[in-house]
């Protein structure tokens, strides 16, 4: 093979055309946080963990993941922040996501990247929130339900949201990831198969004490990784039990992989505390 070829071999698929998620050049490592930012009080445990008392109730938090290294600051999700949706749910202790980062002295306008697991309004709606990051989302899970004029092409996705992520990308803005198993930013690898949504994504992140795994709604509870029970809310029970199986691969323990919603994250990381947790 010529050295040309070998060359053009060596392009990552991922680089072929504008608004495709581009392989990374160089390592890095993070500091990884769980930001609180409200919460749903009495939610009904059998939403969560698939064959829970239907009586059983629970707090679960509402959070982002935040991810810095020189250069970057990368949120894992986005929350949301509409009247609509605040009216609806009637969190507690609610802030808006771009309100809480300040905690850790990070302004909205810091924020360089966000990595959407899934286009549910609670994760996906606060995106426009931080004006200057780039948006990373599975294509396959962006052409599912959104259409070219920006629609909303099933429920899982509120209509607000899909013209958002329609602004976005033709702003140039929006990087779509090909698929599975993609390190789209140095020391940030997304993967596929949760099935929380058609193409629900989870995170893992470079630490120095090693990897840790943001499953997002791919896990909602420590519950579901803990007794093998597969989330109440998905397309695929088998493969999203797979998954789950294959985020304690990656993290190496249960307790390097970040559930969704478990407020037992704030118990079991509890500093540098008030709503922060420091994964680690």
């Amino acid at each position: 093979m010529s050295r040309l070829a070998l060359a053009l071999a060596a392009l990552p698929l991922a680089a072929c055309a504008r608004g495709t998620a581009r392989a990374p050049a160089a390592s890095a490592t993070y500091e990884v946080d769980a930001i609180r930012y409200g919460t749903l009080a009495r939610f009904p445990a059998a939403a969560l963990v698939a064959g829970a008392d239907t009586g059983r109730r629970l707090d679960i938090a509402l959070m982002v993941w935040l991810a810095r290294a020189p250069g970057r600051v990368v949120l894992m999700d986005a929350g949301f922040y509409r009247d609509k949706f605040v009216s609806r749910w009637k969190p507690a202790d609610y802030v808006r996501p771009s309100d809480a980062l300040a905690r850790l002295g990070v302004r909205p306008e810091d924020v360089t990247d966000i990595v959407v697991s899934h286009v549910h309004w609670d994760h996906l709606d606060g995106a426009d929130l931080f004006p200057r990051a780039r948006i990373w989302i599975q294509r396959a899970e962006s052409e599912t339900y959104v259409d070219a004029q920006g629609r909303a092409k099933a429920n899982a996705i509120d209509s607000a949201d899909a013209a958002m992520l329609h602004r976005l990308n033709a702003a140039g803005r929006v990087r779509l990831v090909p698929g599975d198993s993609t390190e789209i930013m140095p020391g940030i690898t997304v993967f596929t198969g949760g099935k929380h949504t058609f193409a629900s994504q989870y995170a893992t992140v470079r630490t120095a004490a090693g990897p840790v795994v943001l499953a997002s709604d791919n896990a909602y509870l420590y519950e579901n990784l803990e007794s093998r029970r597969p989330i109440a809310q998905t397309l695929d029970s088998l493969s999203n039990l797979a998954a789950q199986a294959r985020m304690l691969r990656l993290a190496g323990s249960v307790a390097r992989v970040v559930p969704g919603h478990d407020a037992l994250v704030f118990v079991r990381f509890p500093q540098p505390g008030g709503g922060v947790a420091r994964i680690q």
